[in-house]
């Protein structure tokens, strides 16, 4: 069998927003297969069984056969090295917890060479992805040595890097529920600070936090002291405690308060350094001394018995409910409390170092709170507990079992007006009692704390009980359904193409801000907030259109995107309210993406078409029966414009009652199937012309059509097209940064 050398990875590129193979993200590589080209998988001896025992659930993948076992089909007969890779990174995604079903390599115009595309949440996660799939499958080809402990090596990298680089579960679940609404996200930085729709109608979110929560009520939230003091004075019910500054004065308050008491930090949160049940002077001051590192000062308060309880408050409504459990191991005679935590809780499946894990590892050798629980019952990480006797390992923070359902009304109550009263809009609230169907001040129990920011996976991934939608419930809080119009989006104009394309963008944008909207503006003559140029350089291209998308001043934008821009990020917006396609020229300065001629333009620009909301326009040139072709890819309506009134196309749109814009005795007329019309306060195009020689007619038609599918008043558009200064800017009013 011959040796092959590595398929050479010649380029990959992260397509950031929809493009011509899918409206998500993906990480487009382009291949060179060598030697292999002249291998397809059937003529590699032994191949096939290799690599499916290797990863034998790649006989789930479908592939072109559309049904189960349809890849394994596909290597069994014969199917080229590219092709296998793309499914080889797809399931280590899978089996790392990323799942994507989306896959395609297509050989390009050069011998050997092909372009493999795959579904990528993160470009670094697929990068990862791809240099482990390419390093299993050459392994696999050359029958090297390779079994499950490489794939479970890859894995276990690809993991590594979701945790490095993917949105934590709480901001995941929301963005996932925002998505699941039609509601773009855009990420803002490495962490978990995402906006959910765009321009002057976003949202920001950092974890569980969001435009709408209080400064001042995480400030509160933070001094437990203060909460204590606000929520009492309201008559919501809490333990009686104050700050102490030593382990002394702890010791003088807990006999003031009366034993058994509990000791925290003042402003930590997650449990840490919080000891409960405190009833001598030796647990005291020893609880001191675990809590003080957690928080600037140290509270002693009454011990309330009962069960811990966390209640997630969203827009004064509690949405979800978690009880706590106490952790306890079964001693065996012979294994030491150490080895009775590995085997009997950190064996748990539901543990792990990583936020994706609802119940944390338990590390007796750092956890100072444990040590002390141990202390309390004579008892070290070595000791070996007798045969059946229990050890308590922790009392708190082991929210994991949904109550929601439980929640009696008046401690929803209770725990909605914490929230009020400390400020906060979501808000995770804190307390212990015996029994959470019954009223606190029958059972005394209390409200200990209130947390700005709470954490979501217990509610989303309970140990016992039913997963609670709270993503959506904060996406509902931040978009409420009742909204009439679409949650997050404001109008956005797409222009694709390169005749004119620059001053059509511009002529849509000063039709669009006459109608009373802050309007960015991205093109090739620059960069446009509300008809001032903030920067002049070319604009034209995904990092430009996404500056104006995050800019809460813009009301609507328009975007120029080339072909170029859509093969080499994609669009900078998911989906638009008007498209616009003038030509399929161009195709000569793409070489370098394997475009060598016009019509395959059209599998480039439809794109743009593509995106086109349900209730939103694709506005095409009719003179082009490939661009008019077009039509039938649009979810929503569609205006054909000619200066030609006899173009083939527009005969046949206008006849099935469709919309066109045309010119008819010098004027710019505006039909409906048979049914047409001067547009109102414009004159001649002669005259129009005269005055704005530097516009084509056919520039002007689809600027038309595309403030007619916006619902502009018709008389401001034809005020508009006559106003309009046709010379872009000289120079920038102020530049930004490069």
């Amino acid at each position: 069998m011959p040796r092959f050398d590595d398929i050479r990875l010649m380029r990959a590129r992260y397509l950031r927003g929809p493009n011509i193979w899918t409206y998500r993200p993906v990480l487009e590589v382009w291949l060179d297969l060598g030697a292999l080209e002249d291998y397809p998988s059937n003529l590699v001896p032994g191949f096939p069984e290799r690599l499916t025992n290797l990863l034998p659930a790649l006989i789930e993948h479908h592939c072109g056969v559309g049904e189960r076992g349809g890849f394994i089909q596909r290597l069994q007969e014969g199917t080229w090295a590219g092709h296998v890779l793309e499914h080889v990174v797809i399931e280590l995604l899978n089996l790392a917890g990323m799942p994507t079903g989306f896959g395609q390599t297509r050989s390009t115009s050069q011998h050997g060479q092909y372009r493999m595309v795959f579904r990528a949440r993160d470009e670094q996660v697929a990068r990862t992805a791809l240099a482990e799939g390419h390093r299993l499958l050459m392994a696999t080809l050359n029958d090297d040595p390779c079994d499950a402990a490489d794939v479970q090596r890859a894995i276990d990298a690809i993991k590594a890097k979701v945790d490095d680089c993917y949105l934590g579960p709480s901001t995941a679940a929301i963005v996932n529920a925002a998505i699941d609404r039609g509601i773009p996200a855009i990420r803002l930085n490495e962490g978990n600070l995402v906006q959910l729709g765009y321009g002057a109608r976003q949202q920001r979110i950092w974890t569980a936090e969001c435009d709408y929560t209080s400064a001042i009520g995480e400030s509160i939230a933070g001094d437990k002291a203060l909460t204590k003091s606000l929520l009492a004075s309201c008559g919501v019910p809490v333990p009686e405690g104050r700050v102490v500054a030593s382990a002394e004065e702890a010791w003088e308050a807990a006999e003031d308060i009366g034993l058994p008491v509990a000791v925290k930090p003042q402003d930590a949160n997650h449990g840490r350094g919080v000891s409960l049940d405190l009833r001598t002077r030796e647990e005291v001051l020893a609880a001191f001394a675990v809590a003080e590192p957690e928080g600037s000062e140290v509270m002693v308060e009454r011990f309330v018995p009962g069960q811990e309880h966390r209640l997630l408050v969203v827009g004064g409504e509690v949405v979800a409910a978690a009880r706590g459990e106490i952790i306890t191991v079964t001693g065996d005679g012979a294994s030491s409390v150490r080895q009775l935590i590995d085997s009997q809780l950190n064996s748990d499946p539901r543990r792990g170092a990583q936020e994706e894990y609802p119940l944390d590892i338990i590390l007796p050798d750092t956890d100072a709170k444990l040590q002390l629980e141990l202390q309390r019952q004579n008892l070290s990480a070595d000791s070996v507990p007798a045969v059946d006797q229990v050890v308590v390992i922790q009392r708190n923070g082991n929210l994991s079992v949904d109550c929601t359902d439980q929640v009696h009304p008046e401690v929803a109550h209770a725990a909605t007006l914490a929230a009020r009263i400390v400020g906060l809009d979501i808000a995770g609230i804190d307390l212990v009692c015996e029994d959470i169907g019954r009223p606190l001040q029958t059972q005394r129990g209390a409200i200990v704390e209130v947390n700005a920011g709470p954490g979501l996976l217990m509610h989303l991934k309970p140990a016992v009980g039913a997963p609670r939608p709270v993503g959506r419930a904060i996406c509902d809080h931040l978009f409420p359904e009742d909204d009439s119009e679409l949650p997050g989006r404001i109008p956005i104009v797409g222009v694709a193409g390169t005749e004119d394309t620059a001053a059509l963008a511009r002529l849509v944008a000063w039709l669009v801000s006459l109608s009373g909207k802050p309007t960015g503006l991205a093109c090739r003559e620059g960069l446009f907030l509300d008809r001032r140029r903030v920067d002049a350089r070319d604009s034209a291209h995904w990092e430009a259109g996404r500056r104006l998308l995050v800019n809460r001043q813009v009301e609507a934008v328009v975007i120029e995107n080339g072909a170029e821009t859509l093969l080499a990020d994609g669009l900078p917006y998911d989906r638009c309210e008007v498209g616009i396609v003038t030509d399929l020229g161009g195709a000569e300065a793409l070489g370098h993406y394997d475009i060598q001629d016009s019509d395959q333009m059209v599998k480039v620009l439809r794109t743009q078409v593509d995106v086109v909301l349900p209730h939103g326009t694709a506005v095409l040139n009719a003179a082009d029966a490939r661009v008019a072709g077009m039509a039938p890819l649009c979810d929503g309506d569609v205006v054909l414009y000619a200066s030609d009134a006899g173009a083939p196309a527009l005969a046949e749109h206008l006849g099935a009652g469709g919309k066109a814009v045309l010119v008819r005795q010098d004027r710019v007329v505006l039909a409906t199937g048979t049914s047409e019309a001067f547009l109102p306060g414009m004159g001649t195009l002669a005259a129009w012309g005269a005055r704005h020689a530097s516009v084509r007619v056919d520039s002007l038609l689809a600027a038309v059509g595309a403030a007619w599918a916006l619902g502009i008043p018709l008389n401001l558009i034809g005020a508009g097209v006559e106003m309009f200064d046709a010379a872009p800017p000289v120079a920038p009013s102020f530049a930004l940064p490069a």
